[in-house]
């Protein structure tokens, strides 16, 4: 069985379009036995969340329940260190400025790499960050929605 995880514009998607909501729903019911969400997602939704409504639906039917099925994947202290190791690796590449690296990348590089030590399939939109990390170091990476799950 493939392992997923939902990057977080699947779920930022979803919220904002009934088509995405759909998408992502029929997903979820044929990925779920594989399916986990990063620590680093669940960070990224709980700080986009508007307000304190949105956060507790945000617990309660998105997080809490791979919280409950302890199917939340964190990165290690290797992935810290690969995080370091890719930024160096373009900035010397590619010449990438540090200084305007939006945050959202770094925590694309955590997620990647948290992806490839956990040996799941990251189901992301974001191809050309993904491709971007992944001329560091592998992982795999698929458009939403896989039909195999």
């Amino acid at each position: 069985m493939r392992k997923y995880v939902l990057d977080s514009s699947c779920y930022i998607d979803a919220s904002r379009n009934a088509a995405a909501l759909a998408d992502l729903q029929g997903f979820v019911a044929r990925a779920a036995p594989g399916l986990y969400v990063s620590s680093v997602v669940a960070a990224e939704l709980r700080g986009g969340a508007r307000s304190a409504r949105d956060r507790k639906v945000l617990e309660e039917k998105v997080l809490g329940p791979f919280a409950r099925r302890d199917r939340m994947l964190t990165p290690s202290s290797e992935a810290w260190d690969a995080l370091g190791r890719t930024l160096a690796a373009l900035r010397e590449r590619e010449g990438l400025q540090l200084s305007q690296v939006p945050r959202s990348f770094a925590f694309d590089v955590l997620l990647a790499y948290s992806c490839r030590e956990y040996g799941v399939v990251l189901v992301t939109a974001n191809a050309r960050d993904m491709t971007r990390i992944r001329r560091v170091f592998t992982f795999e990476f698929v458009a939403p929605y896989p039909e195999a799950a």
